[in-house]
């Protein structure tokens, strides 16, 4: 069996996002990891009254939290064959879950990642969501926007970066021209567009001075969240790790090399379920779930493990 795991981007965060992991003793090491980068325990933080989830570096940590802490449960399935692909800052956590940083490296970039692209975006810019228009279509209207192409997830579904108000117009736009669904997202920065560029040029610096760790044996394959092609040379794939930031994202591509690799079971980690959704479209035939869809952390490891 090759399974492939997919880590969410931000988004889906909220207050039951570790419900599966609070009390699952492997992911211990990644709560206590995350502590002195947030402030406090993140499943506290999470339950706190008007906690601010959406924050951009509140996020990009929540979410590696997530995802770091989750694959303690994929991990204790010992699956033969793995898979993992990140999407945005789920690229990041990726190198986590496939052994080239430890926790408290990927939760300190997380951080680092963050400020640079609060410090090159500004106020004012958000991305949205566009469903049920060519790729072409919506790339076009959102040049007439002043927006950027972010993501491509599908043939017919984008995510679009760019200023608030102009994505406002352009969501009523693409609705008007027949979309599916167009909507501006819970996410205030303008990711994957060139607005960011000079984040990305810091986080390659922060990056180049980090030591990568050998994977251990049977690591799973590293897929770059950027292009979908897999993560063979370090330097490489660092490079593209950082200029994802102002580059658009082939999310489509990296569902495709999951396909190609022959992955007959999907699990995304998340928070959320959208990763999922968008697999079951793209590898028709495959078991595909998200983490949140089952009971128990026990539960989900029965299920990677075929049991």
């Amino acid at each position: 069996m090759t399974l492939a795991v997919l880590l969410s981007g931000q988004g889906g965060q909220h207050p039951g996002m570790f419900d599966f992991t609070a009390n699952w003793p492997a992911a211990d090491p990644v709560f206590a990891a995350a502590k002195p980068v947030l402030g406090q325990d993140p499943r506290a933080f999470v339950r706190a009254p008007g906690a601010d989830l959406h924050g951009n570096r509140i996020g990009q940590i929540l979410c590696c939290v997530a995802a770091l802490a989750a694959w303690t449960i994929v991990a204790a399935a010992r699956p033969a064959r793995v898979i993992v692909a990140g999407y945005s800052i789920g690229d990041l956590a990726a190198w986590g879950c496939a052994g080239r940083f430890d926790a408290e490296a990927i939760l300190r970039l997380a951080a680092e990642r963050a400020e640079a692209m609060d410090a090159a975006s500004g106020e004012g810019f958000a991305l949205a969501g566009i469903r049920g228009l060519r790729l072409a279509e919506i790339e076009a209207m959102a040049r007439g926007f002043g927006c950027h192409l972010a993501i491509r997830n599908a043939a017919d579904s984008a995510v679009v970066g760019g200023l608030r108000a102009a994505l406002e117009e352009l969501c009523s736009a693409a609705r008007a021209a027949g979309a599916h669904r167009a909507v501006v997202l819970s996410v205030r920065t303008p990711s994957h567009t060139p607005v960011l560029r000079e984040a990305s040029r810091r986080f390659e610096e922060v990056l180049s001075a980090e030591r990568t760790r050998r994977p251990p044996p049977g690591a799973p394959r590293l897929i770059s969240g950027l292009d979908g092609a897999a993560v063979f040379d370090v330097q490489a794939g660092l490079s593209k790790l950082a200029g994802q930031i102002s580059q658009t994202i082939d999310w489509a591509a990296c569902l495709v090399a999951c396909r190609e690799y022959g992955c007959e079971t999907v699990l995304e980690l998340g928070p959320g379920h959208a990763l999922a959704t968008m697999a079951r479209e793209a590898i028709p035939g495959a078991r595909v779930h998200a983490l949140e869809e089952f009971r128990s952390a026990s539960g989900a490891a029965d299920w990677v493990a075929g049991r």
